[in-house]
């Protein structure tokens, strides 16, 4: 399998690192107040901006398997329709009745053509546009193509299904948006895997707490002492800047085996974890053989929700198939849950005021590029 010039390099780089004993490092540590975990106004200057004006990974291809399938959803705070039309294209809106603001459905997934207020039978297409009304004379002129649905910025690529969960005036240009890991994202060929698990917790703790556990591998061998410690190297990773994006190479220890190949040779996934961190709240996790969508989500100072898509190339058709991507599910649940249960003990002593501030190393590359670019666009900096 051949692999690109950006991998040649990574690997390079880390065969270097581990000849030297050396990894990628910042010039300089970074100091994060500790109200940017405790602070509501911090939190909902975050949800206003992060989360509203950003578009953010909400699906995958497969979840709107055909013409008139739909999904909600209400994590994000907004309530969020998106479907798939008669012409395979993908669409999203508010979940709201234009008549008196009633949801259209609580389903979390469906297939129709239509779709109608359980209040008053307003009915909508999957494009948004309303197409009857019962009783329509007692609403005299209105004009029914401006009462369609709220419609919302919505994209598929790479076989994932994106949103910007706001309506605005300002175009919205996804594939210059995600241009810097598109080379990557499209050798991946995830529009041809399936979902084979989906989930959603509930975790008390700030939803900084819960990225930052996918930011940096120094904690491996800390919290991961008896799982994910023996199966990469120890806080050594290569980190490449694509701002506002991360990609992050951490590499197995059977990479060093690389040394003594060709070049030609040489097979980049399958000695690596990538972690590649999307702007504002996701990541692709991409794993030896699968990956993972990860969607980190606020729901309060103190509180967040965890969604995870598990993609594997292909359904399971035997046992033994069976058997070895549930292990694989159980171990990675495994792992999030020892980052979690850290996490919510750190919100718990959050409050006692022995930190101020907290340092983040100079090999803690993605917390320092990853606040860096929530930063700039908490301050305007930073837009699509």
């Amino acid at each position: 399998m051949s692999i690109s010039t950006e991998e040649t390099q990574i690997i390079k780089s880390i065969l270097q690192h581990c000849e030297d004993g050396t990894t990628d490092m910042q010039p300089e540590l970074m100091r994060n107040p500790v109200t940017t975990y405790t602070d509501p106004e911090i939190n909902a200057r975050e949800i206003e901006t992060l989360f509203r004006k950003f578009p953010i990974i909400m699906g995958h291809s497969k979840q709107l398997p055909d013409a008139g399938s739909y999904i909600t959803n209400d994590e994000l705070g907004v309530p969020l329709l998106i479907t798939r039309n008669k012409d395979g294209q993908v669409k999203a809106f508010m979940n709201v009745c234009r008549h008196r603001g009633a949801r259209l459905t609580d389903s979390p997934c469906g297939h129709a053509k239509t779709l109608s207020c359980p209040y008053h039978k307003w009915t909508y297409d999957l494009d948004g546009n309303l197409r009857g009304l019962p009783h329509a004379a007692g609403f005299g002129d209105i004009n029914k193509q401006e009462l369609g649905l709220v419609e919302l910025p919505a994209f598929e690529r790479f076989g994932l299904i994106w949103v910007r969960p706001s309506v605005s005036d300002e175009p919205l240009d996804l594939d210059a948006w995600i241009a810097p890991m598109s080379e990557q994202f499209q050798s991946l060929g995830l529009e041809d895997h399936v979902v084979y698990r989906e989930w959603s917790l509930d975790r008390k703790m700030n939803w900084h707490l819960a990225l930052e556990g996918f930011q940096e591998s120094y904690h491996f061998c800390g919290a991961h002492e008896h799982t994910a410690c023996a199966g990469y190297l120890d806080n050594q990773s290569i980190w490449l800047d694509k701002y506002p994006h991360v990609r992050h190479a951490v590499p197995l220890p059977k990479v060093v085996d690389l040394k003594d190949q060709d070049p030609d040779n040489w097979d980049y996934r399958g000695n690596f974890l990538t972690q590649n961190y999307v702007f504002p709240c996701n990541y692709i996790q991409v794993m030896t053989d699968h990956v993972y969508i990860h969607t980190i989500i606020p729901t309060g100072v103190d509180s967040c929700i965890f969604k995870c898509i598990m993609l594997i190339p292909k359904a399971p058709k035997t046992e033994k198939a069976e058997k070895y991507w549930q292990k694989n599910y159980d171990v990675i649940r495994t792992v999030f849950n020892e980052d979690f249960e850290i996490g919510e003990s750190i919100q718990k002593g959050l409050n006692a005021g022995a930190n101020n501030e907290f340092l983040f190393g100079r090999y803690e590359i993605g917390l320092q590029l990853g606040t860096k670019a929530i930063h700039d666009a908490l301050e305007g900096r930073l837009t699509t």
